[in-house]
């Protein structure tokens, strides 16, 4: 019974053509960024070399795709607004998709909401142009067009009025415009994009020219153009393989963190996607090596046979389903994982950077120089004749003797230690400038690493309840934590089927003493539901070794002898993750001579 309308029978209707495309039209375009993300990807698809975008207004008065592709023959442009036609697809496999573009919705969806006209010629064919509004089809015309297709789509959801109301400012959709074409400029690194705004004074937004040679080089180039030098500067290339998927592309240092997930670009078989299970392997893959306020700055490929992941889950395509989710996240996990661990000591450029901003204090007037100075007065104020003897009593720095180190420098990647400033940091000699090291935040590392090693070797100990915890779920919440009962064992959490609707905690990691299991076994469901996977009893763990490794490391304000400075600086060298602590920060800071004599202007 109809609860609006009691009183009277409802009746099964069949939508007409027009209702039929808005409301498709609903799920596909959502704004005008949407419009974008379509169209040139039906570019990408047709096998376009150079790709320029027009918009006005933030896309809402104006879109404008142009391209180099094959075009489309003028018998076929009708037959293009039609929905669910594609020549992308057969129909016959729909877990064989190699294209960007498949359900044939787009463009009929287009032409239901806004103003949409195709100009496009074929090789060794006439131009034709075809024009559609709100659903209204003009008939094919002959028009002027020397190759590829033109797309303009003027007046989106001028047909559906109601969703312009939803629609932000200009600037926020045209910065979601320049974001959907950077996401597919790193997808396609050998295809000249541009994205211009002709709204009052035309400008280029974005422009990144086709790359040239192998793959990674290609890649790197192209993400330098988007991303900034810096991230690439800071990045390590990525390449890991298992079960027929294989992880490429570039994965930021830890002390090259961000403030927010801004930075985290992932596409599977060249599909830009937003997918929980990816990111949340992303992250599991940091977890380790920054606190939960900083984000990991990636971009990441899986590509792998199309019959193992399913694309065709959502209108827009953001989304994909691995056949064996596991394996995927399990892939991005370790892949990562190794190449951070072979980078080794190594931290990112932007800590010396950093270090030498703050050595600049801002000007806020002329410099002047000791020798410009005038002599000072005699009234009450310093000699101009200070020497050295004066200056030592202010000067609280307290330096060890240098050593002698009869290996040569530059076989030393952090140097060889030259002194210890207010018992606290290290200061090295490399053959290209100098290093300081904060000998807590290091050491405090070292120590850590080396207690993982042996839990990893020997395994979490577990202590067992008197009386098992019997913790009230959902039957689905159970059968999630049930999937991942075996893991949770090898973290000393034991855990069993309890009833429908509850589960039996019987062991606890003993390291972490007395817990609150019910609470334990919250947190890790909350992680499933945001992440797909849960670090939370690893994470506890963890965080008492890095609370056991702080107070295990060397603290600050002990003077150290010079050869526990080098034997610091050489076990280091040697440690994996050594370049930053345990929460993400730089264990060290690198000043190249260069830097340090542009400080004194000796440049």
């Amino acid at each position: 019974m109809n609860s609006h309308a009691p009183n009277i029978r409802p009746v099964i209707r069949q939508l007409d053509e027009s209702a039929v495309n808005r409301i498709a039209a609903g799920e596909v375009v959502e704004r005008p960024a949407s419009a974008v993300k379509e169209l040139v990807e039906n570019a990408i698809d047709a096998g376009a070399r150079r790709i320029g975008i027009d918009i006005a207004d933030g896309g809402k008065t104006l879109i404008r795709v142009s391209d180099d592709g094959c075009g489309i023959a003028p018998e076929d442009l009708a037959l293009a607004l039609s929905r669910h036609a594609t020549s992308k697809i057969d129909g016959s496999d729909l877990l064989n998709i190699s294209t960007f573009g498949f359900r044939g919705e787009a463009l009929p969806s287009l032409g239901a909401v806004g103003r949409l006209t195709i100009t496009s010629r074929v090789a060794g064919d006439a131009a034709a142009e075809i024009s559609v509004a709100g659903g209204s089809q003009s008939a094919v015309k002959p028009a002027a067009l020397n190759g590829g297709t033109v797309i303009t789509l003027r007046d989106l959801f001028y047909a559906t009025p109601a969703r312009l109301k939803f629609l932000r400012t200009d600037r926020a959709e045209s910065q979601a415009i320049t974001d959907v074409i950077k996401r597919l400029a790193m997808a396609e690194p050998f295809v000249r994009f541009e994205l211009r705004d002709v709204s009052d004074k035309p400008r280029t937004v974005f422009k990144a020219e086709a790359q040239s040679g192998d793959v990674v080089a290609a890649l790197k180039a192209r993400l330098s153009d988007i991303l900034g030098p810096e991230f690439t500067e800071n990045a390590i290339a990525i390449d890991a393989e298992r079960e027929g998927l294989h992880l490429t592309g570039f994965a930021a240092l830890p002390t090259y963190s961000r403030g927010a997930a801004v930075a985290q670009f992932l596409f599977v078989n060249g599909r830009p996607v937003k997918d929980k299970l990816l990111t949340g392997a992303l992250r599991a893959a940091y977890f380790d090596f920054l606190s939960r306020d900083r984000h990991p700055a990636a971009a990441l490929f899986v590509d792998c046979d199309p019959q193992l992941v399913d694309v065709n889950v959502h209108p827009a395509k953001s989304e994909v389903r691995f056949r064996d989710p596991g394996l995927a996240r399990g892939l991005i996990v370790s892949g990562l994982r190794r190449a951070l661990a072979e980078a080794g000591h190594r931290a990112s450029t932007t800590v010396a950077d950093a270090t030498l901003g703050a050595m600049r204090p801002e000007q806020t007037a002329p410099r002047v120089y000791q020798m410009d100075r005038p002599s000072l007065g005699p009234r009450g104020l310093p000699p101009a004749t200070t020497g050295f003897a004066e200056m030592a009593d202010a000067f609280s720095a307290q330096v060890v003797e240098p050593v002698q180190i009869d290996a040569p420098e530059e076989d030393l990647p952090l140097g060889v230690a030259r002194g210890q400033v207010h018992e606290n940091y290290i200061v090295a000699q490399t053959a290209t400038g100098m290093v300081i090291v904060d000998q807590h935040a290091a050491h405090e590392r070292l120590v850590y690493e080396k207690l993982k090693t042996q839990m990893a070797e020997n395994g979490v100990p577990a202590q067992a309840l008197l009386i098992p915890e019997i913790v009230g779920l959902t039957a689905g919440d159970c059968a999630r934590l049930l999937e991942i009962a075996e893991d949770l064992a090898g973290f000393g959490l034991t855990i069993e089927a309890f009833g429908g609707d509850a589960i039996a905690v019987r062991e606890t990691p003993a390291i972490l003493g007395e817990v609150d299991a019910k609470a334990m076994i919250l947190d890790i469901l909350d992680e499933l539901s945001d992440l797909g996977a849960s670090q939370s009893v690893q994470a506890r763990i963890e965080a008492i070794l890095s609370r056991v490794a702080c107070h295990g490391s060397i603290r600050s304000g002990r003077r150290m002898r010079p050869e526990e400075m080098n034997a610091l600086l050489r076990e280091m060298e040697a440690t994996p993750h050594s370049g930053q602590c345990n929460h993400g920060r730089p264990t060290y800071v690198e000043l190249k001579l260069a830097d340090i004599e542009r400080l004194f202007g000796r440049t």
